[in-house]
């Protein structure tokens, strides 16, 4: 590196007075304040306010180091300091000379190295480069509060000039040290907020990387990666946006209640509460008083004022489950609260309004309730505002093994085991149809896992291997002959052709009604096509079981009719007479009527009551 000699030096500062020193001082000042508040890397700063130095001072050498955690000079800087060059200006700082100063915290003035009892050979012909001249060194810390973080250090010929300024060029090192550790500590402070904000964006980053899209098991706890179950769920983020009321349809056990609960979740009630109300486990006494509250007295028994569901869910959602089971007296109820937004407590005259997202639920078939009169057409059309179907697990068979690896994590965590599924019986499971829909399937896998003595389910674990599976032994009721479980029933399940005889299926179904949930395989009571029946296999909408609307042999209101049906079913000839001699031989049992008749007790019920035959109690 090439000396910074005094007669390069712009200004003459060794024959100025005291005034022209301070002036200078004042401008050095300055000048490497700009320097230290530049947008550079620490190191350039640093090494260019030495090289500012050399013009202010009679200098050869400047060296600024800062110490890392430990005390030891991690960082050496000069005029015209590289990356390539940093270990040279390392190793031009004196051990010892240097230790004293951040020992001391106090400058350190050798007007002769040589004669220096800190100053080591090496440390010698390193300042001095061998040549016969006097070398003197000002050494001055650098701090930051009270501690001292590294040295600012220059050595310089010693002659009759140097010496005067000596105490001047100290004080205007200790400026300059001064201005260095305030930006040193800048520079630490802005180091930590970059390392901190790298750690952030690192860990922001990591979880992008491992974030994956909403899908349905991060939504209310619902499971499912099917077509079907991703198109319902971005139907529900769309419906639930706004305050209208929503109608949950489809079979038993496809999880209305979580639908509903996603949809309050996403909706701008979710701040509220959500209220939920299964009206079929409720009487209607209870039912009024269990929605809209009662006053203290208002029956006996309601020994204080107590609110309903209704007030209980303002500003929320009220799920009100199995609508459908509602009787009509009370639907009128129900369809002012819907209509006016107010009611009163039983017992009360008082008139509450409420502002309640209301979702309802049923596995019934509404359309066909309200043209029998059995659900009142006005709140059909105030619930029904958005109806959402939800798919049976028959059609959504790839989202089985997603549920039933579910349902087996919460058996192994509710009872402390770590069974796992095996391919073969997720393969079982895919084979199976599940009339009772995602509620049986977590029956079957807890059937199972609650017997298996092995670490593992395998096919041969689950009841429909063993012949114990109800829902096995229902579909083979539909068909004696199949001996097997069909994969998945045919919905709508269509009636046999009357006289059949081998319980065949018509080539073209009737078409169901186009809102109706799908329907069921019979029950295995009901007798089969064929079998000395009438050739009407029975289905079942919205969970009971009940003939199927439509085609030969039924009236205009879904019922069977032995007597209309044109002498093809059992009841011909003598029809009356017949069914009073069935029932006389039956004990006046209308099950045992039935079978001697090859009718189902429903139909056996029907034409009695057609032909005017009044049972006969015993």
């Amino acid at each position: 590196m090439r000396h910074a000699e005094s007669d390069r030096s712009p200004i003459a500062v060794s024959s100025a007075p005291s005034a022209a020193r301070s002036e200078i001082a004042l401008t050095g000042v300055y000048e490497i304040s700009k320097i230290l508040t530049s947008a550079s890397r620490l190191e350039t700063m640093l090494s260019n306010v030495v090289n500012l130095l050399a013009s202010f001072m009679q200098m050869r050498h400047g060296v600024i180091a800062l110490l890392d955690d430990d005390g030891i000079p991690d960082i050496a800087v000069g005029a015209g300091w590289s990356e390539d060059s940093a270990e040279r200006f390392h190793a031009r700082l004196p051990q010892k000379p240097i230790g004293h100063v951040i020992a001391t915290g106090m400058p350190l003035v050798v007007p002769n190295v040589a004669k220096h009892p800190l100053f080591q050979p090496a440390d010698i012909a390193e300042l001095t480069a061998g040549e016969n001249e006097t070398v003197s060194f000002i050494g001055v810390p650098i701090r930051i509060g009270s501690k001292v973080v590294g040295t600012l250090t220059i050595d310089r010929v010693c002659d009759a000039q140097s010496v005067l300024r000596l105490d001047f060029d100290v004080r205007f090192l200790v400026m300059i040290a001064n201005l260095i550790g305030q930006t040193v500590q800048l520079h630490r402070v802005l180091l930590l907020d970059r390392e901190r904000m790298m750690t952030e964006a690192h860990r922001l980053q990591k979880e992008l990387d491992e974030y994956k899209p909403p899908s349905a098991r991060s939504i209310a706890g619902i499971v499912g990666d099917s077509p079907q179950i991703r198109t319902l769920l971005d139907k529900i983020a769309v419906v639930a946006r706004s305050r209208s009321p929503v109608l949950l349809r489809g079979e038993s056990g496809t999880g209305k209640e979580l639908f509903a609960h996603a949809i309050h979740e996403l909706s701008p009630c979710s701040a509220g509460p959500f209220v939920k109300v299964n009206v079929a486990a409720l009487p209607e006494s209870v039912l009024e008083s269990e929605l809209f509250g009662h006053e203290k007295g208002a029956f006996t028994g309601a020994v204080a004022a107590r609110k309903g569901r209704f007030e209980l869910a303002h500003g929320g959602t009220l799920f009100l489950d199995e609508i459908g089971e509602m009787s009509p007296v009370f639907q009128a109820k129900l369809l002012r609260v819907l209509q006016e937004g107010e009611f009163e407590r039983v017992g009360g005259t008082k008139t509450i309004k409420v502002q309640v997202r209301l979702v309802t639920a049923t596995n019934r078939n509404l359309e066909e309730a309200v043209a029998k009169g059995e659900f009142r057409a006005d709140l059909y059309y105030r619930i029904n505002v958005v109806p959402v179907f939800l798919p049976p697990l028959r059609d959504r068979k790839s989202d089985i093994p997603l549920l039933s690896r579910e349902f087996l994590a919460r058996f192994n965590d509710e009872n402390g085991r770590a069974l796992a599924l095996t391919p073969d019986a997720v393969e079982v499971l895919k084979g199976c149809c599940f009339p009772g829909n995602v509620r049986e399937l977590e029956n079957c896998v807890r059937r199972a896992a609650t017997l298996a003595e092995g670490p593992t389910l395998a096919a041969d674990d689950f009841a429909c291997r063993n012949d114990h599976c109800a829902s096995a032994i229902l579909w083979k009721g539909r068909n004696p002959q199949a001996g097997a479980v069909p994969s998945s029933p045919a919905i709508p399940y269509p009636h046999a052709v009357p006289g059949a005889g081998n319980g065949a299926m018509p080539p073209h179904p009737a078409a169901p009604h186009p809102h109706a949930p799908p329907t069921y395989p019979p029950h295995p009571s009901a007798s089969p096509a064929g079998a000395g029946g009438t050739g009407a296999a029975p289905q079942v909408e919205g969970g009971s079981i009940g003939p199927a609307p439509g085609g030969e042999g039924f009236d205009g209101h879904g019922e069977f009719d032995p007597i209309e049906h044109g002498g093809q079913g059992p009841l011909t000839g003598s029809e009356r007479d017949r069914l009073v001699a069935a029932m006389e031989r039956a004990g006046w049992v209308q099950a045992k009527a039935a079978r001697l008749l090859g009718l189902t007790p429903r139909q056996i019920g029907y034409a009695l009551k057609k032909h005017g035959i009044e049972l006969k109690r015993f």
